[in-house]
């Protein structure tokens, strides 16, 4: 089978837990169609949808970033090898987790991988449960950042709603400061300062010091 196999996108059997979001998907990146198609049957079997490559240079040609996603590689393909597949996916800042497979491993290559960032290192062949549960592994990884960059978008956005002196007495409460040292350092007097901090916790959507501590450390991870 060459050239690309695009998406089972209807899962199996979703009562498995390995595969608890409908969107989860497997990107599975190898030159072998025998081994693209027996994973395939693994994935499916367990309610994931699939995405079949048989080259990285098809997989970096589509987009699936929109999906709770992690890749399943050979190190070992011609034009782009795994290693330097995993590197183009980066540079496209596409934190989506990678699996490495290979028929030849060696312990200098399973570092090299795992010091990229990979979730695991399988060395063909594999037993299915070992890869099942780096795939397990990699969606929980995929799913958590989803998330993180999900509220770093919504603390954003809720950020941009306060008017320029609202985030300066934000700056103020963030660091520590008291009402009185904010009224200090802007020049205004503190009753101000307490009215602006009613509105930008208000409108932050939270209501104690702490909480718009981490919202602040969400906007500027954003």
């Amino acid at each position: 089978m060459d050239g690309t196999e695009f998406a089972r996108t209807e899962p199996q059997d979703m009562s498995m837990t390995s595969a608890s979001e409908p969107s989860a998907m497997v990107v599975i990146v190898d030159d072998d169609p025998l081994v693209r198609s027996s994973l395939d049957s693994l994935f499916r079997s367990v309610g994931y949808a699939t995405r079949l490559y048989g080259s990285g240079r098809e997989a970096l040609s589509d987009d699936f970033s929109d999906t709770v996603t992690c890749v399943v590689t050979d190190v070992r393909m011609p034009e782009i090898g795994g290693f330097e597949f995993q590197t183009a996916l980066s540079s496209r800042s596409a934190e989506i987790p990678v699996i490495f497979m290979t028929g030849h491993g060696d312990i200098p290559m399973s570092v090299r991988a795992m010091k990229a960032g990979a979730v695991d290192f399988l060395s063909k062949p594999f037993r299915d449960q070992d890869m099942l549960d780096a795939v397990g592994a990699a969606m929980e990884r995929a799913r958590q950042h989803r998330e993180t960059n999900r509220g770093n978008v919504e603390a954003k956005t809720l950020y941009e709603t306060l008017t320029p002196r609202e985030r300066e007495v934000m700056d103020g409460v963030v660091r520590g400061l008291l009402n009185k040292q904010v009224a200090g350092e802007l020049g205004i007097a503190e009753m101000t300062v307490k009215l602006h901090r009613l509105s930008l916790m208000r409108k932050m959507g939270v209501k104690t010091v702490p909480d718009l501590l981490r919202l602040s450390d969400l906007i500027k991870s954003a």
